[in-house]
């Protein structure tokens, strides 16, 4: 009985590998706020790169390689065709679905969005030595 005590005693909350990600991630996305062309979300962003990386795609194939949900990759698909980032017609094999491809707009800001994600992820990791954010990046990458 008295080692379990001492076991919970011994919890520190900033000891814990999901706080300290929490941290880290919200410190991420100060950076991230704040360097972001075109008042983009990190969602945004993400969805823009997988599509000059991926080009046309289908919005749900879209959303697997963004890691979004069907709901999620909808809203922001129809923020950045309000934006003119990116259009959509119907498929021609099954017109229940739509492809999305980067606009002409969206295609001018893939130079921006490639220095500027180079610049966010410099400034995230700076307080390591090269080393360290090569090992960071390995290790995050094993937990997912």
């Amino acid at each position: 009985m008295a080692d379990e005590t001492e076991n919970r005693d011994d919890y520190r909350l900033d000891d814990q590998a999901g706080y300290i990600m929490r941290l880290a991630s919200q410190r991420h996305a100060g950076i991230f706020q704040s360097l972001a062309p075109a008042g983009l979300t990190p969602t945004q962003f993400s969805t823009l790169m997988r599509l000059h990386e991926q080009g046309e795609c289908s919005q749900n194939r879209l959303g697997r390689l963004a890691s979004m949900d069907v709901a999620t990759i909808k809203g922001v698909v129809d923020r950045l065709l309000r934006k003119g980032l990116v259009v959509s017609k119907p498929d021609p094999n099954d017109k229940r679905r739509m492809l999305i491809s980067l606009s002409e707009k969206g295609v001018a800001l893939i130079p921006l969005l490639h220095e500027t994600g180079h610049e966010i992820t410099a400034e995230t990791l700076k307080p390591l030595t090269g080393s360290e954010q090569r090992n960071l990046l390995k290790l995050l990458r094993k937990l997912t």
